[in-house]
């Protein structure tokens, strides 16, 4: 018998990760409010009776709580609508696992820290700066001190699912190329990780297999930030000639993205080192594979 997930706000980028990595080896049920697959079936998480009926009919033996409002500017301007998504919906989500007496996996992020240190391990304290950081750090805390059995997972700069549902960084850029700009305006301030989605599903798995509950860093290896990125896909792609890249700082950016942003959030992935599950490469690698696995004939 096959050990069954529920997979709530499954229909983003991450959620395509997961997909792939968990459906040959359990039974899963992948929900969303969007269903843009036809592996996905509606499910407004947001309706607590109704998110709580369709996990109790299913049964499963995990709980997984993947979506959330991702978008700094958008959060900062509808607070209560993103506490509600990203923090309320998560202490329902620790509700329904406790009274199934099941594990519950919660995806964090690199945002809730306030950038003060050029790294941070596991251990170290948040300090989250707006809206969205605050709503998923309160988020986090109810899990780790609420829940039964729990696997909280930070993510740094996610990239994954290609043009379908990637709407981060890569993708912006990619976008760009497609459009036929020669010239990229990358900020030069902004430190961090970025996190390939498909290896963050693999080390859940290892995590979940292993019966390593906790609170984990989960990024890519490498330290790295949104300049050396843009130069480093700009190579992958084979357009150092052809590409201009310029950097700015992020006052550039300042009417677009006006959000505050931490200027680190580099994470160190010190537990999953020590616990020897770590199936994250190194960043330079997993982007290589991301453009060569979802990119395909896309600046054709």
């Amino acid at each position: 018998m096959k050990k069954k997930i529920y997979i709530a706000g499954c229909g983003g980028m991450l959620g395509e990760a997961f997909y792939t990595q968990f459906k040959d080896e359990y039974e899963i049920k992948c929900t969303d409010k969007d269903v843009n697959v036809d592996w996905l079936s509606f499910l407004d998480f947001r309706d607590f009776e109704a998110y709580k009926k369709e996990v109790l009919e299913f049964q499963p033996d995990y709980l997984f709580h993947l979506g959330a409002y991702t978008d700094l500017e958008w959060c900062e301007q509808n607070a209560d609508e993103t506490y509600l998504t990203n923090t309320l919906c998560v202490e329902n989500a620790v509700y329904i696992a406790n009274e199934l007496d099941i594990p519950l996996l919660y995806i964090s992020t690199a945002g809730i820290f306030d950038g003060q240190k050029e790294l941070y391990d596991d251990w170290d304290t948040p300090n989250p700066l707006g809206v969205y950081a605050r709503s998923k750090y309160m988020g986090e805390r109810f899990v780790v001190e609420n829940a039964k059995r729990y696997l909280v997972c930070r993510a740094g700069w996610m990239m994954g699912s290609g043009p379908s549902k990637d709407k981060k960084f890569i993708q912006k850029i990619m976008k760009q190329l497609r459009d036929g700009k020669k010239e990229l305006f990358i900020v030069n301030d902004k430190d961090g990780t970025p996190t390939y989605t498909q290896d963050f599903a693999k080390t859940v798995k290892e995590l979940i297999q292993h019966e390593y509950w906790g609170l984990y860093n989960c990024v890519c290896g490498g330290q790295t930030g949104r300049l050396e990125v843009a130069q480093d896909l700009i190579k992958v792609l084979g357009k150092e000639n052809e590409i201009k890249i310029t950097p700015v700082d992020s006052g550039y950016f300042k009417d677009i993205y006006f959000a505050e942003r931490p200027a680190s959030e580099r994470l160190l992935t010190r537990k999953l080192n020590i616990r020897g599950v770590n199936q994250m490469k190194d960043w330079r690698v997993a982007l290589k594979e991301y453009i060569e696995n979802y990119y395909q004939g896309y600046l054709n």
